[in-house]
């Protein structure tokens, strides 16, 4: 068994994270993180105080994750719009790769669960001043508003299986998210 020195919080995530991918939230216990990294449970808690604790690490890392996947499409040489697809493309991708993280980070209303607002903020600016190139910085927060809620709205169907109809998926994100971007030129 490894000494406790041996586990980083990183590996705590990572382990917790792959944890809830494979079997779900509800299945995640510290007994069985302790296990599965094969140290005693209460040798956790040098790094989380409780299950909340760790679910909040959780959702805070699945924050990063994404502002860490959206960070090429940010580099594209283009228009705000052509930045903007890149971004939705990148977004859809994480959210399918983490599909439960995703989830547990972006519909959780356990305030105690919530991660900082600030950490929020990172990822929002990003898109807003993309937009408020389209829009103007007046109409920006707006439009960003509705943005967000067509890339989560779009994703989270698509997780819950809940687009049953015949029809190509990715070609309909795509076409939704031109679509709303089209729609910004004339606000």
């Amino acid at each position: 068994m490894p000494y406790p020195t041996q586990i980083t919080l990183e590996s705590i995530l990572s382990l917790a994270r792959e944890m809830i991918e494979t079997d779900g939230v509800d299945q995640l216990s510290l007994n069985k993180l302790s296990k599965e990294l094969g140290v005693k449970t209460p040798s956790l808690y040098r790094y989380i105080k409780n299950r909340n604790a760790l679910l909040r690490l959780v959702i805070e890392d699945a924050l990063a994750g994404l502002f860490e996947a959206i960070q090429p499409a940010l580099q594209i040489e283009g228009t705000p719009q052509e930045r903007l697809i890149g971004v939705a493309g990148a977004y859809r991708d994480y959210a399918h790769a983490n599909p439960i993280t995703y989830g547990l980070a972006f519909t959780n209303t356990i305030p105690e669960l919530r991660p900082e607002p600030e950490n929020q903020v990172q990822l929002i600016l990003i898109y807003q001043q993309l937009i408020a190139e389209i829009t103007g910085e007046a109409t920006s927060l707006t439009a960003l508003r509705g943005f967000v809620a067509l890339l989560h709205g779009f994703v989270m169907m698509e997780i819950a299986g809940q687009f049953r109809r015949r029809g190509d998926l990715d070609d309909a994100f795509f076409q939704s998210v031109v679509a709303y971007l089209r729609g910004l030129d004339s606000v």
